[in-house]
């Protein structure tokens, strides 16, 4: 857990995390302002992150943290799930029919940068894993 790391090791922690979710994001198709909105980072920070300069000092709060988690956990599951790259970076893009998405892609209902729809969209992917989606 990050919470008992050390101060250096946390914040190089979280900025390799950072920029591994934000490189996630990119090949999903996100762009800038939908990256920022769903980690809630600023753009000068996701412009750092997408650079991979920069970023030694980064604090970032739980609620980062728990985003960029969510993101990893998000294309950890989504490598099980594809074995192609079209659907392992295309899936999030892709309109859904499920009830919680009502024809909109993942990436466009976690855009909204609202927790819950970032948290919702997490445990929906997550259930692929096991096929209970």
């Amino acid at each position: 857990m990050l919470s008992s790391l050390a101060a250096p090791e946390v914040k190089s922690t979280a900025a390799t995390g950072l920029r591994t979710a934000v490189s996630i994001l990119d090949k999903w198709g996100a762009t800038g302002e939908q990256g920022e909105a769903i980690l809630r980072v600023s753009h000068s920070t996701y412009a750092r992150a997408k650079r991979k300069d920069g970023l030694q000092s980064i604090n970032l709060d739980r609620d980062q943290l728990t985003r960029v988690s969510f993101v990893l956990n998000m294309h950890a599951a989504l490598r099980v799930v594809f074995d192609n790259p079209e659907n392992l970076y295309g899936f999030m893009r892709m309109p859904n029919h499920n009830a919680f998405f009502y024809g909109r892609s993942p990436l466009d209902v976690m855009s909204t940068g609202d927790f819950v729809a970032v948290y919702e969209t997490f445990r929906r992917i997550d259930a692929l894993r096991s096929s209970q989606w």
